[in-house]
Order: C-alpha cells, then structure tokens, then sequence
C-alpha cells in the first residue's frame, strides 16, 4: 500500500512537503513518481527518483521542487517550495518496481491549494 499526504492550503510564495509511505514492500526497489492533476488538465509527471536516486524534474516545477529518499522510514518525499497558484491540484504518487514494471501502485491523492 502506498500513502500519500502532506497536501494542504499553502499561500503563494509558500512551502510544503509531500510524503509518500509504503506499507508492505520496500521503496529502494521501485522508481518513484509524483504526479499531478489540475481541475480540466490531464495528469502531469512533474518528478521522479530512481532505486539509485537519480532524479528528474517537470519544467514547471524545476529549481522549486526536490524529491527525495528516506529508506529508514521507508518514505518518498516531496519538498516544495516557492509555491504558486498554478501548483494546486490533486498529488499522486506512484511506484514503479525495478525488476518487473507489471508491478506497480499508486497511493491516494493530497490535495495541494496554492492561494492568498
């Protein structure tokens, strides 16, 4: 099972982090995903981390968003910073398994509202 939360009201200009917890499987074998979907637009990758930790990052969001591993507490992380109106939407989190990408899950979304 895969948990998504952190999402919140946050002003522009503002912060927040996002986590993503697994129960039941061990995160540093899976490529992880954050994605996005706003109110009428299609679902958007804006990053991602490798089991190695490469990570990669949407146009939209680079230089303001890092991802990151935890794999004590077995958590993805989504640290988001300079936050603008444009950043709200529903956040999902997907993992991806490095030795059968059949095998994949996606946890719940939290809801991110970027406003003054």
């Amino acid at each position: 099972q895969l948990q998504a939360s952190g999402g919140g009201l946050a002003q522009p200009g503002g912060s927040l982090r996002l986590s993503c917890a697994a129960s039941g499987f061990a995160l540093r074998y899976y490529a992880i995903g954050w994605f996005r979907r706003a109110p009428g637009k299609e679902r958007e990758e804006i990053s991602c981390i490798s089991e190695s930790g490469n990570t990669n990052y949407a146009d939209s969001v680079k230089g303001r968003f890092t991802i990151s591993r935890d794999g004590a507490k077995n958590t993805v992380y989504l640290q988001m910073n300079s936050l603008k109106p444009e950043d709200t939407a529903a956040y999902y989190c997907h993992a991806r398994s490095v030795f059968d990408d059949r095998v994949n899950y996606w946890g719940q979304g939290t809801q991110v509202t970027v406003s003054s």
